[in-house]
Order: structure tokens, then sequence, then C-alpha cells
């Protein structure tokens, strides 16, 4: 039986033994009773790390092990992990009302709240509990047991150790941080999938933010259900991700279903899964999802932990947060590798890259564990992120302009212009309207080519008409939707006109 566990018993990379290492070391030097938190990118293996943690602790020294999740799925995955280390282990759920020392576990696997409640009830031999390690530990809902293991050392083990609520900061809980491997070394090393990142303009001026810090589900289903954001989601789709298998994240329950219905439509194999489907009902959606190769899940954030598809190829983000882990956890579900996948995609509609910077970038985790305060405050905003916005015609559009040599138009140099001049300020519009008609032309045989190529520039359109809307400094949401008609409408007749004229 020892030999079969130990042929089972996941072998650790090399990072993944420094980290070990360094871990044992601090544990040796900080008191009995101290904290100490661990980072390791979503994809890097956290659960193997702290699974032979486990194992290496209670051959060390006799004693029990605690391991702490806050959702059923990563309490039977981290059991069966811990299996494969041959720990013996036994997960307390709903269904354990007692548990006893004489039983003889070396490790125990809790849901937060089971375990706060068994406890509560007195009905928990914690005796002899030397370690206590967290799983997902910038969650909050794991302080309340802080109190039943002041005698243990506690580990906690995140990708982003930055705490769900600001007020609760993590440094006042942990003593310590010990930072992993970084994402670009897990790409370089052929641990994690390339992200090709890929940000669509979108004003979510009218996002509103909860008491929790992040956008509201309501505001978000007003966005992200109209039609139009429907389109440019489609849209995005088909640019970049059509045939690949794909996660689409949404903030509402009611935006998943519009897009399930609007993919639906386009006869696009598409399923929708969220937090009110029955056990039976996930596991059939997800068992489709694996065996499917072109197929598209759009869900509502209950993805983020806990599901592991190695062979996710695209990621959409068709929400906004302002949450960093979110964040890094809806672009993580793409990063696993596989036998020739080397690279994936993630489509961006919710300005999300613009304010956390790119998902490989680098981070100092240190300065964001110790000044969370400093780190938050500095976050982009909205109007920001609007303003220094700059759109990039992408390559398949471009090469329906081939004919023309320059399809650039720089708004805000065209109003510096015209100021100058002393003219109307509407004149800038007037020759960013005559600059598209010509272009349209240029690459069309007749007046009705040309107006459906015009239909292609809307996203262009939008922008524009944004850039002007910050140099008059009127930058409503009514004033803006009547100037991007206008500017349509009047596209389409310039169109007309410089057709007549050829003829």
């Amino acid at each position: 039986m020892e030999v079969q566990k130990e042929l089972n018993r996941k072998k650790l990379y090399d990072y993944q033994q420094n980290d070990l290492q360094r871990i044992f070391t601090c544990l040796d030097e900080l008191p009995s009773n101290a904290n100490l938190l661990y980072q390791l990118p979503t994809g890097g293996g956290k659960t193997v790390v702290f699974s032979e943690i486990t194992r290496r602790y209670i051959e060390q020294s006799g004693k029990k092990v605690v391991v702490l999740t806050h959702r059923i799925e990563l309490s039977r995955q981290t059991s069966k992990m811990l299996d494969n280390f041959g720990v013996y282990n036994k997960i307390i759920n709903s269904d354990v009302k007692e548990v006893k020392d004489e039983e003889g576990f070396q490790c125990y696997v809790a849901m937060v709240e089971t375990l706060n409640n068994r406890l509560q009830e007195e009905k928990v031999d914690i005796r002899n509990i030397g370690l206590v390690i967290i799983d997902e530990a910038h969650y909050n809902s794991f302080r309340k047991l802080f109190k039943y293991f002041d005698e243990s050392i506690i580990l906690g083990v995140t990708a982003t150790p930055l705490s769900s609520n600001i007020k609760l900061p993590m440094k006042d809980h942990y003593k310590k941080l010990i930072v992993g491997e970084s994402i670009q070394s897990l790409i370089d090393k052929k641990f994690l999938a390339k992200a090709n990142l890929y940000s669509y303009d979108v004003s979510l001026r009218g996002l509103k933010l909860g008491i929790h810090g992040d956008y509201t589900v309501k505001s978000s289903d007003e966005l992200y259900g109209n039609q139009s954001m429907l389109g440019k989601l489609q849209s995005a789709y088909d640019d970049i991700a059509k045939g690949k298998k794909t996660l689409i994240f949404n903030n509402g329950i009611n935006t998943s279903y519009m897009v399930y219905e609007t993919f639906k439509k386009a006869g696009l194999p598409i399923r929708h899964l969220d937090n009110r489907n029955s056990s039976a009902e996930r596991q059939e959606i997800l068992e489709w999802f694996s065996k499917t190769p072109d197929a598209i899940l759009t869900s509502v954030s209950i993805l983020t932990t806990g599901f592991d598809e190695p062979s996710v190829e695209a990621i959409i983000l068709n929400r906004a947060t302002r949450s960093l882990t979110l964040y890094f956890q809806m672009i993580g579900r793409g990063s696993r590798v596989l036998p020739g996948k080397e690279e994936f995609s993630v489509i961006d509609l919710g300005n999300n890259i613009a304010r956390f910077g790119p998902w490989d970038a680098p981070l100092d985790w240190q300065e964001i564990f110790h000044f969370p305060d400093f780190y938050l405050e500095n976050i982009k905003n909205d109007e920001e992120i609007e303003r220094e916005f700059e759109y990039k015609m992408p390559d398949e559009l471009r090469a329906k302009f081939s004919k023309s040599t320059k399809i650039e138009f720089d708004i805000k140099a065209e109003y510096k212009k015209v100021f100058a001049e002393g003219l109307k300020s509407k004149i800038v519009l007037e020759r960013s309207i005559e600059q598209h008609a010509q272009i349209c032309a240029e690459n069309s045989e007749d007046v009705f080519d040309a107006r459906i190529l015009a239909k292609e520039l809307k996203e262009e359109i939008a922008y524009r008409v944004r850039q002007y809307s910050y140099c008059i400094m009127n930058n409503t949401k009514n004033y803006k939707e009547w100037l991007e008609e206008d500017y349509e409408r009047k596209l389409r007749s310039h169109i007309s006109r410089l057709f007549a004229e050829r003829l």
C-alpha cells in the first residue's frame, strides 16, 4: 500500500521544491504560533505544494494538519491530492456531525462554515493540530476560525495576496509573505500558456460600485445586456475566438442568459452555467464542455476557482471588475498547458487589462501585501482608462482597406488645428467623416459595397466621437449617442456623393 502511494505521489518541480524549502525555513525561524502567507500564480500548483508540506509536517512533527477551503469542489480536489501524497485525511462537510480524535486521521479537510459550526457545537476534537493551511486565503471568511487555532501555525496560500475586503488587510493577520515564481517565469519554463490579450473599447459610465467595492450586478446587467454590447461581444468572438473552446465570464445571470440566447441564435455550440444549477446539471454541462472541441460556456464567476479544464483556448471577460483577484482567476482558467497548446486568447470587454495591467506583467506582491491601500488607491478609474484608450483597427478589418495607404485620423490633433484656425469645432467631425468616406470608396466597387464597409467602422466611429466629446468637454451619454447616429448618417450620405461624382 505504501509503495503504491509512493508511486502515485506527484513529483514536485524545481521551483516548487525551492518554495517548499523556503516555507519550512520560515516556519523554523518564526514563533510557533506565527502566521505565514505563500503566493503562487493560478496554475503554478499550490495544491501540490501544500500537500507535500502537509505530508512532511506530519512526518516531522507528529502533529495533525487542518486544510480549510471555501467550496466543496475544492475540498474534494484537495482530499484527493492529499491521498496521492499518502496523507490519511477526512473531509468535514455537512454530513459529518462529529469528529473524534481517536479516529486516527492525520489531516482534516474542511469547509469554513461547516467547521465553524462544529467548533461552536464542540463536536470536533482539535487537539494536537499543529498546522492550519488556508487555501484561497484572500477570502475573509476564514478569519472567524483563527481564534480556535491560536496555538497552531497558520499557512495561507493564494495567487493574489490582497484581501477581498479593503478594511481587513492581510498584513494584519500574516507575519510574512513568501512570493513564488512569477507568471512570466512559469510561461518561459512552459508551465503556463502565453496569453494573447485583446482589449475592446468599452464605455463603463453606466456602471455603479456596490458596498463591497466592485461593480453591481444590476448596473452590469443593464450595460452588458443591451443589444449594442451583445453585438460587440459576438463580433469580438468571431474575430478572435471562433472555433476555439471558450469561457465567457459575466457579472449577472441575466447577462449570461442573454449571451446564451444570442450565441444560440447564431447557431453556435453554447451552454449556460450558474450557481443555481444542480450538481448533476453542473456535471453534465462540464462534461459536454470538456468533450466538445469548439464549445462555449457562459457563466457567472462560478468557474473562477475549483475548475480545471486545460483544453480552454479562449477567455472572454464580458464584464468589468475592480477585483485584482478575480481578474487573475478568470484569465487563469485558460493558462493550463497541454501538448500542442502553448498559447490562449483573452478578450477583454471591461477595460480590465488597462485597469490592472497585462496578466503576465510583473507585480510587486510584497508592496501590495504591505501597502494595500496605496495599491488600491492608484488603480486607474474608468474615465482615465477611457481617455487613454487608443483604438487600433484589427488586422482582419485593416485588410479590407488595403488600397488605402493611410487610415488613421487623429481627432485631438485635428481639434487643435481647427481651434488654431478659429473654425467651429464641428469641422473636426466633418473632416473625419470625409476621411472615412474616402477610404470606404477607395476599397469598394460601388456605393453598396462602400456602405457595407462603412458599417464595419462602428467601433472606430464610437472612439472618434468620444475623443471629440472630450475635446469639447461634453461627454454625456445621450450626446455621444446622438453624435454617433449623426456621424453614421452623414457618412452614408458622403459615400453616396463620392460615387455620384465618379459617375
